[in-house]
C-alpha cells in the first residue's frame, strides 16, 4: 500500500507538466505564403489556451505580443508550431510579422 501513494503522485505529477494536457481552447492562426497574417480563431474568454500557427513562409513570422505573451515562430523557417499562452480578459494583444510589421500585422482584444 506504501508504494501506491508514491506512483499515484507521480503520475499526478506527470499529468500536470504533460505540455499536450491542460491547455485551454485551440485558436489557430497563419502567416504566408503570400504577404498575409491573421488569427483564424479568436479567444472568447482569458486562461490558458493553445495556439497553433502555420507559417507557410520562409520570409516571414508570427510574433504574438501583449500582456504576459511575447512568442513567435522564426523567420526563415516554416511549419506549424504551438504555444501555450496565458491571456487576460479585456486586454488587447498584437501580432505581427517582425520584417513586415508596417503591412502585416493585426490584433484582439480578450472578451471580459
Amino acid at each position: 500500500m506504501k508504494k501506491a501513494v508514491p506512483f499515484l503522485v507521480t503520475g499526478v505529477l506527470l499529468l500536470a507538466a504533460s505540455p499536450a494536457l491542460g491547455a485551454g481552447p485551440a485558436l489557430r492562426g497563419s502567416v504566408g505564403p503570400s504577404d498575409t497574417i491573421r488569427l483564424v480563431t479568436k479567444p472568447k474568454k482569458g486562461g490558458l489556451h493553445r495556439l497553433t500557427i502555420r507559417d507557410l513562409a520562409d520570409d516571414h513570422n508570427f510574433h504574438l505580443r501583449g500582456p504576459g505573451v511575447n512568442v513567435a515562430t522564426s523567420v526563415g523557417a516554416t511549419g506549424t508550431k504551438t504555444f501555450r499562452v496565458r491571456l487576460q480578459p479585456g486586454k488587447t494583444y498584437r501580432f505581427v510579422c517582425d520584417p513586415h510589421a508596417d503591412e502585416m500585422r493585426g490584433s484582439f482584444t480578450v472578451p471580459r
